[in-house]
């Protein structure tokens, strides 16, 4: 681990952020594919969701605590089960709770980023297939369109889908998330196209206002590396995973980059566990924080776009440790910018321990901690820490 050097500084209106999503913060989405997922015996699930971080109706607290900390942003998704819970019927209760989201983080001088889709579908389209439905880019433009209608005047920036080759990776491949199919690359790739058509649709209805405000994606990217032998291996990965979505930016105000770590391969494919001497975090990924450099070089590469990191974080319990990976991934932004990379800003993920999907409550990405029982927030220290980031502008020493 590598400590931050003193007066590191950042391109005036570089933009610092926290960021989480609807499902995993809220609480009491019963009406979309991964609360029915998570209560099937099969699935995998360690626990449901439940009422995750109250989120839902302790929102403000939420905005408070990022304003609070020194942030200039908040990106945060919105549930599409709550805007529209029936096809076609569409609540104007939803919609107004996330304009006064929106309208919050403005008040305390927070730029809303704001997520239509984070890996929750509603269980209506679900049942017709999800992703898999010939309409389903059809009804996720036409959910883009009526949202952006009731807020998209306070929209800061927006991304139209979180992470889309992950949808297709851990639903149709690994089995981990709905439907839960396994090695089923026709299906996969049939579903990553999907997701293309359903981005490039979104970003066409976020455009027909009201607001202007950058529209893109993001994408989960790591630094994918090749032993000898492992080169095809590599490019077949890189293709489905990667450079499919990035095609597809083209036209759009930036790309961001979701990175957590590097992915090896060898002859047979990906290589586990990790190398040796390599530790390893809680989510079994590797302790790779440069990554992050890689992956906005080859995002900038591939697409031509500004890079927005949109995510980046460690799960962890020891803080110091959150720390430590926090600076070495912020030393690779700056090098990349002083390399003439234009990265707009970087977001840690999370702003709250929450609910990490399959594997539940165990792991802590969060800046600050939650009460199970009580719901209190308690930033840790890494959360101080981050916020002098943002407010100077600069890398200090921890």
């Amino acid at each position: 681990m590598v400590a931050a050097p003193p007066d590191v500084q950042f391109p005036e209106g570089f933009l610092w952020g926290t960021a989480t999503s609807a499902h995993q913060i809220e609480g009491g989405n019963v009406n979309n594919d991964w609360w029915d997922w998570e209560h099937q015996p099969g699935s995998g699930c360690p626990e449901p969701s439940g009422d995750a971080c109250d989120s839902f109706h302790r929102w403000r607290e939420d905005v408070d605590l990022v304003a609070d900390l020194g942030f200039g942003a908040y990106r945060f998704s919105l549930e599409w089960s709550r805007i529209e819970p029936a096809e076609g019927e569409w609540s104007t209760a939803a919609i107004d709770h996330y304009r006064r989201v929106c309208a919050a983080c403005l008040e305390r001088g927070i730029q809303p980023v704001v997520t239509f889709h984070h890996f929750t579908t509603p269980r209506w389209l679900a049942a017709r297939g999800g992703w898999e439905a010939a309409e389903a880019p059809d009804r996720f433009a036409r959910y883009v369109e009526r949202t952006t209608a009731g807020i998209g005047d306070l929209v800061g920036w927006a991304c139209t889908i979180n992470e889309p080759n992950i949808i297709g990776l851990m639903g149709y491949l690994f089995g981990m998330f709905p439907p839960g199919v396994k090695d089923d690359l026709g299906r996969h790739v049939a579903v990553n196209d999907a997701m293309v058509r359903a981005h490039r649709l979104a970003v066409d209805a976020l455009r027909s206002g009201p607001g202007t405000f950058p529209v893109g994606l993001t994408l989960s990217m790591a630094e994918l590396a090749a032993t000898d032998g492992g080169e095809d291996a590599r490019a077949e990965a890189q293709e489905v995973l990667e450079d499919t979505f990035l095609r597809a930016t083209g036209g759009d105000d930036f790309v961001g980059v979701q990175c957590y770590t590097r992915i090896r391969f060898g002859p047979g494919g990906r290589l586990l566990p990790a190398a040796d001497g390599v530790p390893v975090t809680q989510m079994g990924y590797e302790y790779w924080p440069q990554a992050v450099e890689h992956t906005v070089r080859r995002a900038a590469g591939v697409t031509g776009l500004p890079v927005m990191v949109t995510e980046n974080g460690i799960a962890t319990t020891d803080d110091a440790e959150r720390v430590a990976f926090y600076a070495e991934a912020l030393q690779g932004v700056r090098r990349c910018l002083d390399d003439g990379v234009d990265v707009r800003g970087y977001f840690a993920w999370s702003l709250l321990d929450n609910f990490e999907w399959a594997y539940g409550y165990g792991p802590h990405f969060g800046l600050v901690t939650v009460d199970p029982m009580t719901f209190e927030r308690r930033p840790k220290p890494s959360a101080y820490w981050f916020g002098r980031v943002a407010t100077e502008n600069a890398l200090v020493s921890p």
